[in-house]
Protein backbone atom coordinates (compact mmCIF):
# COMPACT_ATOMS: atom_id res chain seq x y z
CA UNK A 1 0.00 0.00 0.00
CA UNK A 2 1.05 3.64 -0.38
CA UNK A 3 0.88 6.70 -2.55
CA UNK A 4 1.28 6.59 -6.29
CA UNK A 5 4.63 7.75 -7.67
CA UNK A 6 4.66 11.36 -8.84
CA UNK A 7 4.85 10.50 -12.52
CA UNK A 8 1.67 8.41 -12.23
CA UNK A 9 -0.25 11.03 -10.26
CA UNK A 10 0.78 13.79 -12.67
CA UNK A 11 -0.40 11.84 -15.67
CA UNK A 12 -3.68 10.90 -14.02
CA UNK A 13 -4.37 14.48 -13.07
CA UNK A 14 -3.34 15.95 -16.40
CA UNK A 15 -4.80 13.17 -18.54
CA UNK A 16 -1.56 12.80 -20.50
CA UNK A 17 0.51 9.88 -21.65
CA UNK A 18 -2.09 7.12 -21.65
CA UNK A 19 -3.69 7.25 -25.10
CA UNK A 20 -5.12 3.78 -25.84
CA UNK A 21 -3.22 2.43 -22.81
CA UNK A 22 0.15 2.86 -24.57
CA UNK A 23 2.88 4.70 -22.69
CA UNK A 24 6.58 5.02 -23.42
CA UNK A 25 7.11 6.96 -20.21
CA UNK A 26 8.90 4.86 -17.64
CA UNK A 27 11.18 5.12 -14.65
CA UNK A 28 13.43 2.27 -13.53
CA UNK A 29 12.00 0.07 -16.32
CA UNK A 30 8.39 0.72 -15.26
CA UNK A 31 5.46 1.05 -17.66
CA UNK A 32 1.97 2.18 -16.73
CA UNK A 33 -1.33 1.20 -18.33
CA UNK A 34 -4.66 2.70 -17.24
CA UNK A 35 -7.84 0.61 -17.36
CA UNK A 36 -10.80 2.34 -15.71
CA UNK A 37 -9.92 3.34 -12.15
CA UNK A 38 -6.86 1.10 -12.04
CA UNK A 39 -3.31 1.74 -13.20
CA UNK A 40 -1.26 -1.38 -13.87
CA UNK A 41 2.44 -0.84 -13.25
CA UNK A 42 4.77 -3.44 -14.73
CA UNK A 43 8.26 -3.10 -13.23
CA UNK A 44 11.22 -4.88 -14.77
CA UNK A 45 14.76 -5.46 -13.54
CA UNK A 46 17.72 -7.71 -14.28
CA UNK A 47 16.24 -10.29 -11.91
CA UNK A 48 12.46 -10.28 -12.42
CA UNK A 49 9.35 -8.62 -13.85
CA UNK A 50 6.72 -7.65 -11.28
CA UNK A 51 3.19 -6.23 -11.35
CA UNK A 52 1.41 -3.86 -8.99
CA UNK A 53 -1.89 -1.99 -9.27
CA UNK A 54 -2.78 1.54 -8.20
CA UNK A 55 -6.51 1.89 -7.45
CA UNK A 56 -7.47 5.56 -7.97
CA UNK A 57 -10.87 5.06 -6.32
CA UNK A 58 -9.22 4.21 -2.98
CA UNK A 59 -5.76 5.74 -3.43
CA UNK A 60 -4.15 2.43 -2.47
CA UNK A 61 -1.60 0.09 -4.02
CA UNK A 62 -2.65 -3.53 -4.62
CA UNK A 63 -0.29 -6.47 -5.04
CA UNK A 64 -2.15 -9.01 -7.21
CA UNK A 65 -1.86 -12.78 -7.11
CA UNK A 66 0.03 -13.80 -10.25
CA UNK A 67 -0.96 -16.82 -12.34
CA UNK A 68 0.99 -18.44 -15.14
CA UNK A 69 4.74 -18.50 -15.78
CA UNK A 70 6.33 -15.06 -15.48
CA UNK A 71 8.50 -13.72 -18.34
CA UNK A 72 12.26 -13.90 -17.97
CA UNK A 73 14.03 -10.63 -17.06
CA UNK A 74 14.85 -8.28 -19.91
CA UNK A 75 16.62 -5.01 -20.73
CA UNK A 76 13.35 -3.08 -20.78
CA UNK A 77 9.79 -3.34 -22.02
CA UNK A 78 6.78 -1.43 -23.35
CA UNK A 79 3.06 -2.06 -22.93
CA UNK A 80 -0.01 -1.92 -25.20
CA UNK A 81 -3.60 -2.27 -24.00
CA UNK A 82 -5.58 -4.82 -26.03
CA UNK A 83 -9.38 -5.15 -25.85
CA UNK A 84 -9.56 -3.76 -22.28
CA UNK A 85 -8.88 -7.24 -20.84
CA UNK A 86 -5.16 -7.80 -21.41
CA UNK A 87 -1.92 -5.89 -21.82
CA UNK A 88 0.58 -6.79 -24.51
CA UNK A 89 4.09 -6.58 -23.04
CA UNK A 90 6.92 -6.16 -25.53
CA UNK A 91 10.32 -7.14 -24.14
CA UNK A 92 13.28 -5.21 -25.52
CA UNK A 93 16.39 -7.05 -26.61
CA UNK A 94 14.71 -10.47 -26.39
CA UNK A 95 14.71 -13.26 -28.95
CA UNK A 96 11.85 -13.45 -31.44
CA UNK A 97 10.21 -16.31 -29.55
CA UNK A 98 10.31 -14.50 -26.20
CA UNK A 99 9.57 -10.82 -26.90
CA UNK A 100 5.74 -10.84 -26.84
CA UNK A 101 3.78 -11.64 -23.67
CA UNK A 102 0.23 -10.98 -22.48
CA UNK A 103 -0.69 -9.82 -19.00
CA UNK A 104 -4.35 -10.78 -18.60
CA UNK A 105 -6.23 -8.45 -16.26
CA UNK A 106 -9.93 -9.03 -16.97
CA UNK A 107 -10.26 -12.19 -19.06
CA UNK A 108 -12.80 -14.91 -18.10
CA UNK A 109 -9.97 -16.92 -16.52
CA UNK A 110 -8.81 -13.96 -14.40
CA UNK A 111 -12.37 -13.14 -13.30
CA UNK A 112 -12.83 -16.76 -12.24
CA UNK A 113 -9.57 -16.72 -10.27
CA UNK A 114 -10.58 -13.46 -8.53
CA UNK A 115 -13.67 -15.21 -7.20
CA UNK A 116 -11.57 -18.12 -5.96
CA UNK A 117 -8.93 -16.09 -4.09
CA UNK A 118 -11.11 -13.10 -3.21
CA UNK A 119 -8.45 -10.61 -4.31
CA UNK A 120 -6.88 -9.03 -7.37
CA UNK A 121 -5.42 -11.51 -9.88
CA UNK A 122 -3.40 -11.12 -13.08
CA UNK A 123 -2.16 -13.89 -15.38
CA UNK A 124 0.82 -14.11 -17.70
CA UNK A 125 0.51 -15.93 -21.02
CA UNK A 126 2.89 -16.05 -23.93
CA UNK A 127 2.43 -14.16 -27.18
CA UNK A 128 2.66 -15.90 -30.56
CA UNK A 129 5.34 -14.77 -32.98
CA UNK A 130 7.49 -16.16 -35.77
CA UNK A 131 7.87 -19.94 -35.67
CA UNK A 132 6.26 -20.37 -32.25
CA UNK A 133 2.65 -21.21 -33.03
CA UNK A 134 -0.49 -21.63 -30.97
CA UNK A 135 -0.65 -24.97 -29.14
CA UNK A 136 -3.07 -27.50 -30.61
CA UNK A 137 -5.47 -29.43 -28.39
CA UNK A 138 -6.60 -32.63 -30.11
CA UNK A 139 -9.47 -34.55 -28.58
CA UNK A 140 -11.58 -37.51 -29.63
CA UNK A 141 -12.93 -40.84 -28.39
CA UNK A 142 -10.68 -43.85 -27.99
CA UNK A 143 -10.14 -45.62 -31.31
CA UNK A 144 -10.92 -42.58 -33.49
CA UNK A 145 -7.35 -42.39 -34.78
CA UNK A 146 -6.10 -39.19 -33.16
CA UNK A 147 -2.89 -40.91 -32.08
CA UNK A 148 -2.21 -41.92 -35.67
CA UNK A 149 -2.90 -38.40 -36.93
CA UNK A 150 -0.55 -36.90 -34.34
CA UNK A 151 2.16 -39.41 -35.25
CA UNK A 152 1.81 -38.46 -38.92
CA UNK A 153 2.29 -34.78 -38.05
CA UNK A 154 5.32 -35.54 -35.90
CA UNK A 155 6.89 -37.70 -38.63
CA UNK A 156 6.34 -35.20 -41.45
CA UNK A 157 7.22 -32.11 -39.39
CA UNK A 158 9.66 -33.28 -36.68
CA UNK A 159 11.00 -29.75 -36.05
CA UNK A 160 7.58 -28.10 -35.91
CA UNK A 161 5.63 -30.14 -33.34
CA UNK A 162 6.35 -31.29 -29.80
CA UNK A 163 4.50 -32.89 -26.90
CA UNK A 164 4.21 -31.40 -23.43
CA UNK A 165 5.34 -33.78 -20.68
CA UNK A 166 2.52 -34.32 -18.19
CA UNK A 167 2.83 -34.45 -14.40
CA UNK A 168 1.65 -37.35 -12.25
CA UNK A 169 1.75 -38.38 -8.60
CA UNK A 170 1.94 -42.10 -9.33
CA UNK A 171 5.22 -43.98 -9.02
CA UNK A 172 7.25 -44.48 -12.21
CA UNK A 173 6.95 -47.85 -13.92
CA UNK A 174 9.80 -49.93 -15.29
CA UNK A 175 11.76 -48.11 -18.04
CA UNK A 176 9.93 -44.79 -17.38
CA UNK A 177 12.20 -41.77 -17.01
CA UNK A 178 11.38 -38.62 -15.06
CA UNK A 179 10.99 -35.65 -17.39
CA UNK A 180 10.64 -37.88 -20.44
CA UNK A 181 7.54 -40.00 -19.96
CA UNK A 182 6.15 -37.94 -17.05
CA UNK A 183 7.22 -35.39 -14.49
CA UNK A 184 6.88 -37.57 -11.37
CA UNK A 185 6.06 -35.53 -8.29
CA UNK A 186 4.66 -35.69 -4.77
CA UNK A 187 0.92 -35.21 -4.32
CA UNK A 188 1.33 -32.29 -1.91
CA UNK A 189 3.63 -30.50 -4.37
CA UNK A 190 1.24 -30.98 -7.28
CA UNK A 191 -1.81 -29.98 -5.24
CA UNK A 192 -0.10 -26.71 -4.26
CA UNK A 193 0.86 -26.02 -7.88
CA UNK A 194 -2.75 -26.64 -8.94
CA UNK A 195 -3.99 -24.28 -6.24
CA UNK A 196 -1.52 -21.64 -7.44
CA UNK A 197 -2.97 -21.84 -10.96
CA UNK A 198 0.11 -23.43 -12.53
CA UNK A 199 -1.83 -26.25 -14.22
CA UNK A 200 -3.94 -25.92 -17.34
CA UNK A 201 -5.85 -29.11 -16.65
CA UNK A 202 -5.74 -32.00 -14.22
CA UNK A 203 -7.72 -35.08 -13.20
CA UNK A 204 -7.67 -37.82 -10.58
CA UNK A 205 -7.32 -41.27 -12.13
CA UNK A 206 -7.28 -44.39 -9.93
CA UNK A 207 -6.25 -42.31 -6.93
CA UNK A 208 -3.38 -40.50 -8.68
CA UNK A 209 -3.27 -36.97 -10.07
CA UNK A 210 -2.42 -36.33 -13.72
CA UNK A 211 -2.17 -32.92 -15.34
CA UNK A 212 -0.65 -30.52 -17.87
CA UNK A 213 1.28 -27.58 -16.46
CA UNK A 214 1.65 -24.17 -18.05
CA UNK A 215 5.42 -24.51 -17.80
CA UNK A 216 5.44 -27.84 -19.66
CA UNK A 217 3.53 -26.34 -22.58
CA UNK A 218 5.71 -23.24 -22.70
CA UNK A 219 8.85 -25.42 -22.65
CA UNK A 220 7.77 -26.79 -26.03
CA UNK A 221 7.15 -23.25 -27.31
CA UNK A 222 10.57 -22.15 -26.04
CA UNK A 223 12.07 -24.89 -28.23
CA UNK A 224 10.41 -23.22 -31.24
CA UNK A 225 7.80 -25.96 -31.69
CA UNK A 226 4.02 -26.04 -31.75
CA UNK A 227 2.81 -27.92 -28.68
CA UNK A 228 0.29 -30.73 -29.14
CA UNK A 229 -1.95 -31.75 -26.25
CA UNK A 230 -3.74 -35.10 -26.59
CA UNK A 231 -6.35 -34.87 -23.84
CA UNK A 232 -9.99 -35.79 -23.17
CA UNK A 233 -13.03 -33.51 -23.35
CA UNK A 234 -12.85 -32.66 -19.64
CA UNK A 235 -9.21 -31.63 -20.03
CA UNK A 236 -10.03 -29.61 -23.14
CA UNK A 237 -12.72 -27.76 -21.21
CA UNK A 238 -10.20 -26.86 -18.50
CA UNK A 239 -7.63 -25.66 -21.04
CA UNK A 240 -10.29 -23.54 -22.80
CA UNK A 241 -10.99 -21.80 -19.46
CA UNK A 242 -7.26 -21.22 -18.84
CA UNK A 243 -5.13 -18.30 -20.11
CA UNK A 244 -3.51 -20.51 -22.76
CA UNK A 245 -4.31 -19.28 -26.27
CA UNK A 246 -4.77 -22.57 -28.14
CA UNK A 247 -6.68 -24.08 -31.05
CA UNK A 248 -9.11 -26.90 -30.25
CA UNK A 249 -9.77 -29.78 -32.65
CA UNK A 250 -12.22 -32.64 -32.12
CA UNK A 251 -11.81 -35.84 -34.13
CA UNK A 252 -15.06 -37.71 -34.86
CA UNK A 253 -15.50 -41.24 -36.21
CA UNK A 254 -17.64 -41.63 -39.36
CA UNK A 255 -20.10 -43.69 -37.29
CA UNK A 256 -20.37 -45.60 -34.02
CA UNK A 257 -20.35 -48.84 -36.00
CA UNK A 258 -17.02 -47.94 -37.60
CA UNK A 259 -15.60 -46.93 -34.22
CA UNK A 260 -16.60 -50.28 -32.72
CA UNK A 261 -14.90 -52.12 -35.59
CA UNK A 262 -11.69 -50.18 -35.01
CA UNK A 263 -11.71 -50.86 -31.27
CA UNK A 264 -12.22 -54.59 -31.80
CA UNK A 265 -9.55 -54.71 -34.51
CA UNK A 266 -6.95 -53.38 -32.07
CA UNK A 267 -7.32 -56.48 -29.93
CA UNK A 268 -6.06 -54.69 -26.82
CA UNK A 269 -9.25 -54.51 -24.71
CA UNK A 270 -11.60 -56.98 -23.12
CA UNK A 271 -15.27 -57.06 -24.09
CA UNK A 272 -16.21 -55.06 -20.98
CA UNK A 273 -13.55 -52.46 -21.78
CA UNK A 274 -14.77 -52.12 -25.36
CA UNK A 275 -18.37 -51.60 -24.24
CA UNK A 276 -17.24 -49.02 -21.67
CA UNK A 277 -15.22 -47.14 -24.29
CA UNK A 278 -18.20 -47.12 -26.65
CA UNK A 279 -20.47 -45.71 -23.94
CA UNK A 280 -17.92 -43.03 -23.14
CA UNK A 281 -17.48 -42.29 -26.84
CA UNK A 282 -21.16 -41.44 -27.29
CA UNK A 283 -20.99 -38.85 -24.52
CA UNK A 284 -17.65 -37.46 -25.76
CA UNK A 285 -18.97 -37.05 -29.31
CA UNK A 286 -22.07 -35.31 -27.97
CA UNK A 287 -19.97 -32.86 -25.97
CA UNK A 288 -17.50 -32.41 -28.80
CA UNK A 289 -20.22 -31.30 -31.19
CA UNK A 290 -22.37 -29.21 -28.86
CA UNK A 291 -20.20 -27.83 -26.04
CA UNK A 292 -18.74 -24.90 -27.97
CA UNK A 293 -15.25 -25.86 -26.79
CA UNK A 294 -13.85 -26.84 -30.17
CA UNK A 295 -12.86 -24.58 -33.05
CA UNK A 296 -12.79 -27.39 -35.62
CA UNK A 297 -14.43 -30.81 -35.98
CA UNK A 298 -12.80 -33.31 -38.32
CA UNK A 299 -14.31 -36.63 -39.40
CA UNK A 300 -11.78 -39.43 -39.69
CA UNK A 301 -13.51 -41.42 -42.41
CA UNK A 302 -10.51 -41.61 -44.73
CA UNK A 303 -7.25 -41.18 -42.83
CA UNK A 304 -5.32 -39.35 -45.56
CA UNK A 305 -8.13 -36.85 -46.17
CA UNK A 306 -8.51 -36.18 -42.45
CA UNK A 307 -4.76 -35.68 -42.15
CA UNK A 308 -4.70 -33.19 -45.02
CA UNK A 309 -7.51 -31.22 -43.35
CA UNK A 310 -5.53 -31.20 -40.11
CA UNK A 311 -2.49 -29.80 -41.91
CA UNK A 312 -4.64 -27.05 -43.47
CA UNK A 313 -5.76 -25.95 -40.00
CA UNK A 314 -2.16 -25.79 -38.79
CA UNK A 315 -1.12 -23.79 -41.87
CA UNK A 316 -3.93 -21.27 -41.30
CA UNK A 317 -2.75 -20.82 -37.71
CA UNK A 318 0.71 -19.88 -38.94
CA UNK A 319 -0.83 -17.15 -41.08
CA UNK A 320 -2.78 -15.85 -38.07
CA UNK A 321 0.48 -15.48 -36.13
CA UNK A 322 2.05 -13.44 -38.94
CA UNK A 323 -1.09 -11.32 -39.25
CA UNK A 324 -0.85 -10.50 -35.53
CA UNK A 325 2.57 -8.99 -36.02
CA UNK A 326 1.43 -7.03 -39.09
CA UNK A 327 -1.56 -5.72 -37.11
CA UNK A 328 0.69 -4.54 -34.29
CA UNK A 329 3.08 -2.71 -36.59
CA UNK A 330 0.24 -1.03 -38.51
CA UNK A 331 -1.71 -0.06 -35.37
CA UNK A 332 1.33 0.87 -33.26
CA UNK A 333 4.10 2.03 -35.66
CA UNK A 334 6.25 3.09 -32.72
CA UNK A 335 6.83 -0.59 -31.98
CA UNK A 336 9.24 -0.87 -34.91
CA UNK A 337 11.78 1.11 -32.88
CA UNK A 338 11.27 -1.08 -29.83
CA UNK A 339 11.63 -4.56 -31.32
CA UNK A 340 14.25 -6.44 -33.24
CA UNK A 341 12.23 -9.08 -35.08
CA UNK A 342 13.10 -11.09 -38.15
CA UNK A 343 11.32 -9.83 -41.28
CA UNK A 344 8.26 -11.89 -42.14
CA UNK A 345 8.33 -13.88 -45.35
CA UNK A 346 5.97 -12.88 -48.13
Amino acid sequence: MGEAPAFIVDNLQNGNGFSNGFSLKSRDCETTTVIGDKTYVIAGSDESIGVKIYDRSTGNWLIPAVRGIEPRPCKGHSAVLLNEDRILVIKKGSSSDDCLWFLEVDTPYVREQKKVVGAEVVAWSKGVIGNVEKPVVITGPSGVGKGTLISMLMKEFPSMFGFSVSHTTRAPRAMEKDGVHYHFTERSVMEKAIKDGKFLEFASVHGNLYGTSVEAVEAVADAGKRCILDIDVQGARSVRASPLDAIFIFICPPSMEELEERLRARGTETEDQILKRLRNAKEEIKQGKSSGIFDHILYNDKLEECYENLKVICYCLMQISDNLIIFLFVTYPDLTSLLCIETLGT
